[in-house]
């Protein structure tokens, strides 16, 4: 159990620092959706696409470095070369990566249809984000998490601060200020959002060069292979996520007519961000359990604290599955504020069953990393995007948006299921299959039935949340006395 609370207390600190920036996009969406701040529902779907391929770009930087470095940092003696020669490699790649994509903006921009503005300031950002991968994942590896999440909320504060500037600020200053008028552009917003997130990244390197001063950089060519190996089938995997997660964008731009597309997307994402509740739990989740997953792996029956890590994440996500479809349309007009978005809110409650998959197969997908099967993760991985991106080009045409909703849960719930089913045969935990299939079924059904049949009733919606929270608390509260004892 002390394990268990040490983990929890970690996972509330790095939830707090990380899902801080992933949350970023969602406390961002009151702003990007009032009338006048950005020109029309088109334009914030312009935004989300590039931000689209900002999540791909982003995992081919990292290439499963990070996660590697997790590994080799518990597994070898010489913790100071495995950090060495991650950083070293990540550098070099990261200013390879910028050379190439200056030299080549140009063309960059005409094939993916982004206005080469977007393209000059994305790529600086990317470098920058790309730069510090290795520090945060070393303060992560020996349990810092105060300075961690230090540096993670300063960035979220520039970014924010700079976003409420330039966009609602600045125009008032210049119609009073010489200074000011000097410095605002008309029509300018997408630049100034960009310029907000470069600042903040720039700022994030700087408070990190602590880190880059203090390290050897030697490369040890023999561990680099080893690491690279073991990296490779994560960063197919990360493609393979990166798919799952925020592709359907890019093919909505491509499926849909041209006078539509962005427009559809502007809907569909800011409502997206309605399921990001659960999405910011899940990686909270991860980030905790992920360091706590190597470092227990060599303990005496690591199996039952996984099971039970497993229970708890099914019931808390279970709870916040209901509590926010129940309150949707409360939640609707704070966070997407125009009504011209709200359209797709039919989305809500299947992205959010989505993302509640896709953290119980985070925590399914011990197995492969501990017994350095990561080619497993790959192989789950591909399969979800092939079934994304197959089912987006069938169902797009017909029900638009609708039809990468149901994609991404499907592609969720099947990567689930896989790992579920490998992991018995290769690292067999003791789950209570029993108690999770009926926290996971019982929440789904009453999420559907409480949105789709009763959708706007809050007597009925928060009753089906009272009788869920009673049959949790019934069943888990010898632990959660025992947890509050400890």
């Amino acid at each position: 159990m002390s394990a268990l609370k040490s983990l929890f207390k970690q996972t509330f600190i790095y939830g707090l620092a990380t899902v801080l920036p992933r949350m970023l996009s969602f406390l961002l969406v009151p702003l990007y959706t009032t009338e006048g701040v950005l020109s029309s529902v088109a334009e914030y779907g312009q935004l989300q696409l590039i931000f689209s391929y900002f999540v791909l770009f982003n995992v081919i930087l990292a290439y499963g470095m990070e996660t590697a470095f997790f590994r080799f940092f518990n597994k070898e003696d010489d913790k100071n070369n495995v950090t060495s020669t991650a950083v070293v490699s990540l550098v070099f790649t990261s200013f390879g990566f910028f050379i190439l994509a200056w030299l080549f903006k140009n063309q960059i921009s005409s094939l993916i249809d982004i206005d080469l503005k977007y393209i000059k300031l994305v790529t600086w950002i990317l470098l920058f984000d790309a730069l510090v991968i290795i520090p945060f994942a070393w303060l992560r590896a020996n349990e810092k998490p105060m300075r961690y999440a230090v540096i993670k909320i300063f960035n979220v504060v520039i970014n924010i601060g700079l976003n409420l500037f330039f966009l609602l600020a600045l125009k008032n200053l210049a119609s009073n200020s010489i200074l000011f008028e000097s410095i605002y552009i008309p029509n300018f917003e997408i630049n100034y959002i960009f310029i907000a997130n470069l600042i903040a990244s720039g700022v994030t390197l700087l408070l990190m060069f602590p880190f880059y001063a203090k390290i050897k950089y030697n490369f040890d060519k023999v561990l680099w292979r080893k690491m690279i190996k073991y990296a490779t089938p994560v960063l197919i995997a990360g493609i393979a996520f990166s798919i799952n997660e925020t592709f359907d964008r890019i093919l909505l731009d491509y499926l849909l007519p041209e006078n539509i597309a962005k427009t559809e997307i502007g809907m569909y994402s800011a409502c997206y961000k309605l399921a990001l509740f659960m999405t910011l739990f899940a990686t909270a989740y991860r980030l905790g359990i992920e360091p706590f997953f190597f470092s227990h792996a060599k303990t005496e029956n690591p199996q039952k604290n996984y099971a039970r890590i497993l229970e708890f994440f099914v019931a808390f996500g279970a709870i916040i599955l209901l509590a926010v479809v129940v309150f949707a349309d409360i939640l609707k007009p704070i966070i997407v504020r125009s009504e011209e978005y709200w359209e797709a809110m039919w989305v809500v409650p299947i992205i959010l069953i989505a993302n509640f998959c896709l953290g119980i197969y985070h925590n399914l997908s011990v197995w492969y990393k501990i017994t350095d099967r990561t080619k497993f993760g790959a192989y789950i991985s591909v399969f979800g995007a092939l079934l994304t991106l197959g089912l987006n080009f069938w169902l797009i045409p017909i029900i638009s948006y609708k039809g990468s909703a149901i994609a991404t849960l499907m592609a969720y719930a099947s990567m689930m299921l896989l790992s579920y089913y490998f992991g018995r045969k290769y690292y067999p935990v003791p789950y209570n299959l029993k108690k999770i299939g009926i926290y996971l079924s019982l929440s789904i059904i009453l999420s559907i039935v409480s949105f789709y049949q009763f959708r706007g009733q809050y007597i009925i919606g928060i009753s089906l949340l009272i009788v869920f929270l009673g049959i949790v608390y019934m069943s888990e509260r010898k632990q959660i006395k025992q947890f509050l004892k400890k």
